[in-house]
């Protein structure tokens, strides 16, 4: 059974830069391991130096090691082809072209991207057999709360839109059959087929999610991220998906005891500010923090990317970690 892994949190806290670290070290441990980009930056690109596409591949100069990047723009193209393809087969001449107007209209909605999106996600959740655990550099928390809180609620949608066709079939038959033997439409509707299929996919991912997933959660230590923080552990929570550990990310380096002058009073002033705030996230959050990494001068990537993998103590779903103490 493959493990997945997910990071999440606010815009620009390091998100990244922690999931492939994670990746690194859970492929060093000899697990084969895919990351998962779903953030439109494709900063994973930018971690290993190295171009990826919607398609895993070896990462360069790591054995073990293998990403991809999901584009959602271009996600929610094709899956909007893809609807267009499947429902015009079904429909009549004159039927196509108004469905057609309609699908364009539903795809400028709100949660139209979460919905394309989802669906590449689960087609990776169900193609990665070949991997020991799956990495996902989610995207910004928002989004991506949305995107995994959609499983139980498609659930409940479809419920309704198939008790809907079934009855509306069932209306068919009746006014058509007259005292005729019934002509069992029902049995072989392309849409209740559909919508069956599109039910049993998202009880998998839900399964999945719930029984297969460990979620984390990056954060600084400022103020509006250990807020944006609160409001995803309760979200997360709420959808049956707990957080494992909080990582804190960007903390400021302490100077050397000797150092003195403005800019070392400035960080020791930062580090102690930094230090409450640790405290407060301690005691304010049942989730504990899992591993505290300071900022780097440097780009993180090559030698530095090594180093933070190391400061890292994160388990998958079914085990303390990759190697018992990352």
């Amino acid at each position: 059974m493959t493990d997945f892994v997910f990071f999440g949190g606010k815009g620009g806290v390091g998100k990244t830069t922690v999931s492939s670290a994670y990746a690194l070290e859970c492929a060093a441990a000899s697990e084969e391991t895919l990351i998962v980009s779903t953030d439109p930056a494709h900063s994973t690109t930018d971690v290993f130096g190295q171009q990826f596409s919607d398609e895993p591949q070896s990462v360069e100069g790591y054995e073990g090691l293998s990403a991809m990047e999901i584009d959602p723009e271009q996600e929610v193209q094709d899956h909007l082809l893809d609807l267009k393809r499947q429902l015009n087969s079904q429909l009549s001449a004159a039927m196509v072209n108004e469905v057609d107007i309609q699908l364009e209209m539903a795809h400028q909605t709100p949660g139209a991207y979460e919905a394309a999106l989802f669906d590449r996600f689960v087609d990776v959740m169900q193609n990665t057999e070949t991997y020991d655990r799956v990495v996902f550099d989610t995207s910004p928390t928002g989004s991506t709360l949305r995107l995994l809180a959609l499983p139980e609620l498609l659930e409940q949608w479809i419920d309704r839109l198939m008790a809907k066709r079934r009855r509306s079939i069932d209306l068919y038959e009746k006014a058509a059959i007259g005292n005729q033997e019934p002509r069992r439409v029902m049995d072989g509707d392309p849409v209740l087929a559909r919508l069956q299929g599109r039910k049993e996919r998202f009880e998998y991912a839900g399964d999945v999610l719930r029984q297969d997933a460990a979620f984390y959660l990056v954060l600084n230590p400022d103020e509006l991220s250990i807020r944006e923080t609160r409001r995803s552990v309760e979200t997360l929570t709420g959808a049956e998906l707990p957080v494992r550990g909080l990582v804190v990310n960007r903390l400021t380096p302490e100077p050397d005891p000797d150092e003195e002058g403005r800019g070392a009073r400035y960080l020791r002033d930062r580090v102690a500010t930094e230090r409450d705030r640790l405290e407060h996230i301690d005691d304010e959050f049942d989730v504990p923090v899992v591993a505290t990494i300071e900022t780097r001068v440097q780009e993180v990537r090559g030698s530095i990317l090594d180093g933070v993998a190391a400061e890292l103590e994160i388990g998958g779903p079914s085990s303390g970690s990759p190697t018992e103490k990352l």
